[in-house]
């Protein structure tokens, strides 16, 4: 009987399967997020508590809120460009470490002035975060996969702030208010080494990457040298530019609410104690918002086999999520029982969130090999949103002795001038292409 000797050749000529380290950069990228929310849900739980221990108005405390993010607002912009300069290792290992402090900072404020400057200096550091992230994503993903990636992140991103305020109230059962500042701050070092240990800007330069997955990143990849010649010029003439940063501004500024203001809401809008509940509440608009940024991945998924276009697909999600985070926000106002009214501010967050990773996906296409930069100028206009949004409500809360439906009228309408914006946004073309 004649054996047959087996055929090797197809073996040989099989195509061989991308590997998977560029998803650690997601991964990274995902607890970083986390990290991030903790990090300032912290201060919007405990602001009750401060303002007893440190004898604050509610104007001092919407100032407090504010300083950060104008901090944030204002190193947007430099954050972004020295990730497309001197790449996102050295950058992000940097102003991680320098905000984890600041938040260890915040526990040992002593009065008002104390507490501003800290937050002014953490939101220094925390400015240049989704920037550098957006570029990592830009050169460590292929173009199909980014967009996907941004919905992750920022579901992550979100669901870390959800459940900060249950997480905060524990750890502030087991060592204080104060302490608890300390014991999140850590996690942000912790981060920064493990990230410089790992990560590289040009992720060729990664030994575990096989051949494939080489050839399948190698586009990418020279996205990676640095890139200090920013065309500034073509920024500002650029319409794209201004309205993907209006549109940005409409977004964040009723979003700041729920970071800052909501703890103060239930208890005094709402009257409910601080309990284990209380905190649950607090977390639902987060949850809720999260749940949006993969809806929206999965929505534009399906309108793309209608529409056939990026563009137009992008377009009308966002319609959707600023019409509906209007509406839902608006209606929240008529609605007498806690729950219910939270569950309507929660459908508005989810709503807010649906605009997500259609605006980074933009800032990535337009921006191109300068998407850091890009992406910190969108945040910026939108963390000067989230520093106005807290101080328009402490005052409005001081003039008006606590007209909590005026602040949510204003918010309301501001996210319909979003819709105004996405209306003459083109958030696919790349700047460099601009006739």
């Amino acid at each position: 009987m004649a054996f047959q000797v087996p055929d090797s050749s197809a073996a040989k000529t099989a195509p061989e399967q991308p590997t998977r380290v560029r998803y650690w950069v997601v991964v990274f990228a995902v607890a970083l997020a986390v990290i991030t929310y903790i990090d300032r849900i912290c201060l919007g739980f405990a602001a009750p508590f401060m303002r007893d221990a440190l004898h604050l108005s509610q104007v001092q405390m919407g100032m407090a809120f504010s300083a950060f993010g104008w901090a944030y607002a204002a190193f947007e912009i430099p954050g972004g460009f020295l990730g497309d300069w001197i790449g996102p290792r050295r950058v992000l290992m940097r102003i991680v470490m320098w905000w984890s402090v600041f938040t260890a900072v915040t526990g040992r404020a002593w009065s008002f002035a104390s507490l501003a400057t800290s937050q002014f200096l953490f939101g220094m550091g925390e400015a240049g975060c989704f920037p550098n992230l957006t570029k990592a994503f830009t050169t460590w993903l292929p173009e199909r996969e980014r967009v996907k990636a941004q919905g992750i992140m920022w579901l992550s991103a979100r669901w870390g702030g959800a459940f900060t305020p249950l997480l905060v109230w524990l750890v502030m059962q087991w060592v204080g208010w104060r302490n608890s500042f300390a014991v999140f701050g850590c996690l942000g070092i912790t981060w920064a080494i493990l990230f410089f240990l790992w990560y590289r800007d040009d992720p060729l330069r990664n030994p575990k990457l096989n051949q494939a997955e080489r050839d399948l990143l190698r586009e990418s990849s020279k996205l990676a040298s640095g890139h200090g010649d920013v065309p500034w010029g073509k920024f500002v003439a650029s319409r794209q530019v201004w309205l993907l940063c209006w549109q940005y501004f409409c977004l964040s500024y009723g979003w700041y609410f729920y970071i800052t203001w909501l703890p103060t809401y239930l208890k005094e809008a709402r009257h409910l104690a601080f309990t284990s509940s209380t905190a649950l509440l607090n977390a639902l608009p987060l949850f809720c918002g999260g749940l949006g940024n993969p809806a929206a991945v999965w929505l534009m998924g399906r309108l793309m086999r209608i529409t056939h276009d990026v563009g137009s697909t992008r377009r009308i999600v966002a319609y959707l999520g600023f019409a509906g985070a209007a509406g839902f926000l608006a209606f929240s106002t008529t609605v007498h029982n806690p729950l219910l009214a939270m569950i309507s501010i929660g459908l508005a967050s989810f709503c807010n969130d649906l605009v997500m990773p259609g605006s980074w996906g933009a800032a990535m296409d337009v921006g191109g090999k300068h998407a850091g930069t890009l992406s910190g100028a969108m945040n910026t206009c939108g963390n000067v949103g989230g520093a106005m949004c807290p101080l328009v409500i402490g005052f409005i809360l001081d003039r008006t002795h606590k007209n909590w439906d005026l602040t949510f009228y204003i918010s309301a309408a501001i996210y319909l001038l979003g819709i105004v914006c996405w209306r003459f946004l083109d958030p696919v073309t790349p700047l460099e292409a601009e006739s």
